[in-house]
């Protein structure tokens, strides 16, 4: 049996808030447990319901979802963070993920894609749409660092530059003709030459390494 997904919701509008807590409600597999209206209820409510993920507004009172994150993905490093907001500039694209956000997504998605999204996330930790992604990239690319990490194979850069698609395993998987086991091990290499944990790390650490540029997209 598939394993419930545990949502905590942090938005200070109502309307939205139950809106969308309705919204996944009615869909298997999602449960909310929780709703948060400040920046420090967000926090605290991590800390005693230990969510799987929080829906996560950026413009909350109290203490701005930016620093709420930061907080909880470093204390709570198990429960994820996807930013839920109206804001699609690179400046708070780059601060977000920066912040250690594991996703961007735009208030403005329509309800099913939203619930796509999130369940394509769920299962394989990906969550920045290739327009957001787009936007990190340029966000990022002024920094790019000239240090480079081990070298990656020429097919750890086909899976890295999918990876900064936004692609998910299963397409990795097609584009590459191999199965999905194989893609894993693909990410198991990349992770380990690169340092980093999950994809949206991995992505990142590519973006300030040059490995991922607009040029790829």
């Amino acid at each position: 049996m598939s394993k419930v997904v545990t949502v905590l919701l942090a938005d200070d509008q109502t309307l939205f808030r139950e809106g969308l807590k309705d919204l996944l409600e009615d869909e298997k597999g999602i449960k909310v447990v929780g709703e948060a209206k400040t920046g420090p209820e967000a926090v605290e409510m991590v800390r005693r319901l230990k969510p799987d993920v929080v829906l996560m507004d950026i413009k909350i009172p109290e203490m701005d979802g930016i620093s709420a994150t930061k907080i909880i993905r470093s204390k709570f490093p198990e429960t994820n963070v996807i930013i839920l907001s109206s804001y699609e500039d690179e400046a708070h694209i780059t601060e977000a993920v920066s912040a250690g956000a594991n996703g961007y997504l735009s208030k403005m998605l329509p309800a099913s894609d939203l619930v796509n999204a999130l369940k394509t996330f769920t299962s394989e930790s990906v969550m920045i749409p290739q327009p957001i992604m787009n936007k990190l990239i340029n966000g990022l690319r002024q920094g790019v660092s000239k240090d480079s990490p081990e070298t990656l194979t020429q097919t750890e850069m086909k899976v890295m530059t999918l990876l900064g698609k936004g692609k998910s395993n299963k397409e990795i998987a097609s584009e590459l003709n191999c199965s999905v086991k194989t893609v894993k091990n693909h990410l198991n290499s990349i992770f380990n030459k690169l340092g980093v944990t999950n994809r949206t790390e991995a992505v990142i650490k590519a973006i300030e390494r040059g490995l991922i540029s607009t040029d790829n997209q």
